[in-house]
């Protein structure tokens, strides 16, 4: 029979992804992609008092576009945006919470103004991320979230973490299929 431990099996079924699917495939990102606007009425990161969204939102020299509440259907958003979604909503603000980070949220994050910078803080949270998963260990998984993650409050820590791995394996690789549609479509019209 073989011995189940959870907490390696978790943070694997993320890192497997991060590794072999994602992370490599982030490598050169440009600032031209990170802030390309694929079509009118895009959700981006920009320079403070640029945006035309309801809310722009952000503590530095960038902000992030949003809404209170999304309308429908939501804007199109770029790999900016979605970067900027990844790092804080679904990394930074659980690594808060949970790992001993610094507190952050959409309104007090100091977003990235170039790609290569926003690729240092995505590392930077999923280090963190990965690192707080596994100091869990199979006890922690079990643990109730916190009134912090508002609906998964009275889940189990394993059910976040399975949470937080879908939210990353989905988001980056859109990501990665609008760096496939920025080559593809610039390619074509040169």
């Amino acid at each position: 029979m073989i011995d189940l431990t959870w907490n390696p099996l978790l943070r694997d079924q993320l890192a497997w992804h991060w590794t072999t699917q994602l992370r490599d495939r982030l490598e050169g990102l440009t600032d031209e992609e990170y802030f390309w606007e694929p079509v009118p009425g895009c959700w981006n990161v920009r320079p403070r008092g640029t945006g035309t969204a309801p809310v722009q939102a952000g503590a530095g020299a960038m902000t992030i576009d949003f809404a209170m509440p999304t309308p429908s259907p939501p804007p199109f958003t770029t790999i900016a945006w979605r970067l900027g979604h990844v790092i804080v909503g679904v990394l930074a603000m659980r690594n808060a919470s949970h790992f001993g980070r610094a507190s952050t949220g959409y309104e007090s994050f100091e977003y990235a103004p170039t790609a290569a910078a926003a690729l240092d803080q995505l590392d930077t949270e999923y280090a963190t991320w990965l690192a707080g998963v596994e100091s869990l260990g199979e006890t922690g998984l079990a643990r109730p979230c916190g009134e912090a993650e508002g609906a998964y409050a009275e889940h189990p820590m394993a059910a976040l973490v399975l949470h937080i791995n879908r939210e990353l394996i989905h988001h980056l690789s859109e990501v990665c299929l609008l760096r496939d549609l920025h080559l593809h479509t610039r390619r074509e019209a040169s």
